[in-house]
C-alpha cells in the first residue's frame, strides 16, 4: 500500500480535506493555463484542468529528481447556464457573479484525476446548489469580507456564504473542491491507502 501523495494544488481547502481524509501528502506546484477552450463545456474544462495540472505535476518532479509518488489533482468550476464562473478576477466580478446566481440554481462541477506510474484516470462530480435570494446590501457586505477572492463562482459553501444556500443535491466535499467518494475510489485504484 502507497502511504503518501503529491498534490497538484496550493488550495487550503483541498489540503484540509485530504487531511480528513487521512492521506498523507505533499504540494507540488502546478501552474498552467486556466483559459476556456472554444465550445468547451463546463464539465470538460474541469476534466481537462484537473489531468493538465497532474500533468503538470509529473513534469515538476521529473525535472527536480523528487520520488515517484501518485499525484492528484483537482478542479472546480461554477456553472450557470453552461457559463463558467471561474475565480472573479475583482470585487466587481464578484458581485456580478453573486447577482446571477442569485435566488436560483446553478452547478457546481469537481473533476479529480490521478496519475501513477504514467496512467491518469479521472472522476468528475457535479453538484446542483440552489442559492436563496441575496438583497445588494449582502452581496456588498459579503465581497467586502474578502471571502469570494480565490473561489470559483465567488463563493466559499464552508464560510459566509454558507447562509446563502437552501439546498444541495450532490457532494458537500465537492462543492468546498474535493469529492470524498470519487477522490477516494481513484485513490485506491493506485493502491494508496485510504480508510
Amino acid at each position: 500500500m502507497i502511504k503518501k501523495i503529491y498534490l497538484a494544488s496550493r488550495s487550503p481547502r483541498r489540503a484540509e480535506l485530504l487531511q480528513q481524509m487521512g492521506i498523507d501528502f505533499e504540494v507540488l506546484p502546478s501552474d498552467i493555463d486556466e483559459a476556456v477552450a472554444a465550445n468547451e463545456s463546463p464539465a470538460e474544462y474541469v476534466l481537462r484542468l484537473a489531468k493538465q495540472k497532474a500533468q503538470a505535476c509529473v513534469t515538476y518532479m521529473e525535472v527536480h529528481g523528487l520520488p515517484i509518488l501518485p499525484i492528484l489533482a483537482a478542479d472546480t468550476t461554477v456553472a450557470v447556464d453552461h457559463l463558467i464562473l471561474g475565480k472573479p478576477v475583482d470585487d466587481k466580478e464578484a458581485a456580478n457573479m453573486l447577482r446571477m446566481m442569485s435566488g436560483r440554481c446553478h452547478e457546481v462541477h469537481t473533476a479529480v484525476a490521478v496519475i501513477n506510474g504514467g496512467v491518469v484516470e479521472a472522476a468528475l462530480s457535479t453538484t446542483l446548489v440552489e442559492m436563496s435570494e441575496l438583497s445588494e446590501a449582502l452581496i456588498q457586505a459579503y465581497v467586502a469580507s474578502g471571502e469570494p477572492r480565490d473561489k470559483a463562482g465567488a463563493y466559499g459553501i464552508q464560510g459566509l456564504a454558507s447562509t446563502f444556500i437552501k439546498r444541495i443535491d450532490g457532494s458537500y466535499s465537492g462543492v468546498m473542491g474535493l469529492p470524498f467518494f470519487e477522490t477516494a475510489a481513484l485513490l485506491k485504484n493506485v493502491g494508496v491507502h485510504v480508510l
